[in-house]
Formats: C-alpha cells, structure tokens, sequence
C-alpha cells in the first residue's frame, strides 16, 4: 500500500486496484466519464450503454473492496446513468447518504430542451451507522443570523442542503483552470467533501485523477491521497501541480497554510468574495464565528484578524 500513498498511479484504476490486498482509503471520490462523447486524452467517452454499465459495476466493485468499514464513497455522474449508479450501489451494500445535486452556473446551452446546469452527486457509506461525518466542518452560517438577525439562530451555524450551488463549473476563462483537461472540477467542492467525510492523516482516494483536483484538496487539508489515472500527460501535468503545492509556503501573520485554507473555503461556502466579507462588520462577526467553528477551536478569532486573513485572498 505504501508504494501508492501520496502519488499519483499513471494505470486503470480496475486494475491497479485488484493488486491490493486489504481495504485502505477512508473516503473515495470518483468522477468517471460520463460516456456522453468528450474526447479525453486516452480515451473516447463513447461505448455501448451495456458495456458502460458493465465496466461501471467493475469499477465501483474494486473501490468498494478497498473502502475502509468506516469509509465513505462519493460519485459524480451524469443523468444518463444515475439510476444504475444507484441500483449497482445497492447491489454492492453500501449504504445513501444523500442524493446531492450540484447546480452551477455556465451549463450546456441547448436550443431543443432545458440547459442542463447540474451533475449528481451520490454519497455512500460503507456501514450505514459506523462512518465519518464532521458536520461542524461543514456548516455555514444561516439565514436567520444573516439575513433576520434571529435570536433563534443556532450560533455553530446551519448543515448545508443537498443541492450545492456555491461551487461554479470551472470555465476556460477561470483563473483556477489547469487548461489541459477538459473537466475539472473545483476544489472548493472537493474541500467540502474532504473536510466532512475524512479527518487529518486519512487516506483519499479518486480513481479517476484527470486533472488532480482530489489530491490537490486532500493536500492542502492535510490527507494522503492516492489517484489513478490512465493518461500518462494528465499524470504528468497532475505531479507539477502538486509539486508546486507543496512548494508554496504562507507568510500570513495571524493564519498558516491550512487556517487560509479554509478562510478561502468558507468564503466560498458563504457565496461572498473575500472582499464583500472583510468589508461588512456583520458579515465579518459571523465569519470570525463560523471559522472558529469550522477548525474545531476554543480560541476566539478577532475580526481584525480574519479581516487581514481575508484581505490575503485578494493580493
């Protein structure tokens, strides 16, 4: 096991992944093709519906052996296979969490139906009582402490819903787009995943690595990860980004690198630019709240100081 920790495999994963042995990954995040005709570098994603469904059963099958009893299996998919995607989990034992929905912006446009601005997101667990969950990574602050100023308001915040729409599809023009693969995904929504099924010092899984956004977000929250991918350039250009990860280093006065982290996630999760938040005194009060929530901590952050944290953002 330890010859994948922390690499990146150039290999299928059905493969690579019927060397080992016993079960290691806490949490697997696989975004396969969709088999809706995108060109990848090694492979056409265009094969008969049957074929499809077969290698998709081939695939959850090895990764459901290597899940940990206590591990958790999220998978991106398209409308097309869904139901199977479903059904083949049942058929495995693994336990729905939830049926999540991620609406972004920038869909695909079409002239003889609706826009299609959304992936499924399915989230297993391996036993449906014994699994991680850390929901106070996750929280994000509510409507009634925003918007109503409601006594009621739980103070740690609210549980997000099951349709995700703080993320936005990662578009060519995006400062965050690698340019050599043509689905990536945004790490902020990786990060949520990350930081609410799996603890520091886990292992993250994504058998479809593609352009390494898994990996870059297990990194950067202090997991291994292990990804595999058939593409020997995607490989390649996935190893530089995490090279250059991990050379980066922050001369912040008040954060480190895993506090920034989630500063940038948080603000992310709250729909609101780095800027808007550090300019708006209420905003500010409960970002400094929720941040304090978020890293599990007794220590009260002063708004000064997420203000500078959130000032960082923007340089």
């Amino acid at each position: 096991m330890q010859k994948l920790l922390n690499k990146i495999i150039c290999g299928d994963c059905i493969e690579v992944l019927s060397d080992v042995r016993k079960p290691f990954a806490d949490l697997i995040f696989a975004d396969p093709p969709f088999n809706i005709g995108y060109k990848y570098d090694k492979y056409y994603d265009k094969v008969k519906s049957k074929n499809y469904i077969a290698w998709t059963k081939n695939w959850m099958s090895e990764c459901k052996r290597v899940l940990k009893p206590h591990g958790s299996f999220y998978i991106a998919i398209g409308d097309d296979y869904a139901a199977n995607v479903k059904i083949i989990a049942d058929e495995l034992g693994l336990s729905m969490r939830n049926w999540i929905i991620w609406h972004y912006t920038f869909g695909q446009q079409t002239k003889t139906k609706f826009a299609r601005a959304h992936t499924h997101i399915f989230y297993f667990a391996n036993d449906e009582k014994d699994f991680t969950f850390n929901d106070l990574a996750v929280r994000v602050p509510s409507d009634r402490q925003l918007i109503y100023n409601d006594s009621r308001a739980n103070p740690i915040g609210k549980m997000p819903d099951d349709v995700w729409n703080q993320d936005v599809r990662v578009c060519g023009t995006f400062k965050e787009r690698a340019g050599w693969h043509p689905c990536q995904m945004p790490e902020s929504l990786l990060k949520r995943i990350v930081a609410a099924s799996s603890n520091p010092g886990d292992c993250v899984l994504d058998p479809f690595s593609g352009s390494g956004t898994t990996a870059a977000a297990a990194y950067n929250m202090g997991r291994d990860y292990v990804g595999m991918e058939i593409s020997e350039e995607y490989v390649e250009h996935s190893n530089e980004r995490l090279a250059k990860l991990k050379k980066q280093r922050c001369g912040n006065l008040f954060f480190n690198a895993v506090e920034l982290d989630e500063v940038e996630r948080l603000s992310c999760d709250m729909r609101k630019t780095p800027k808007e938040i550090a300019a708006d005194s209420t905003l500010l009060k409960y970002f400094a709240n929720q941040f304090a929530v978020r890293m599990n901590s007794q220590q009260q952050y002063s708004t000064q100081e997420m203000a500078t944290a959130l000032e960082s953002m923007t340089e």
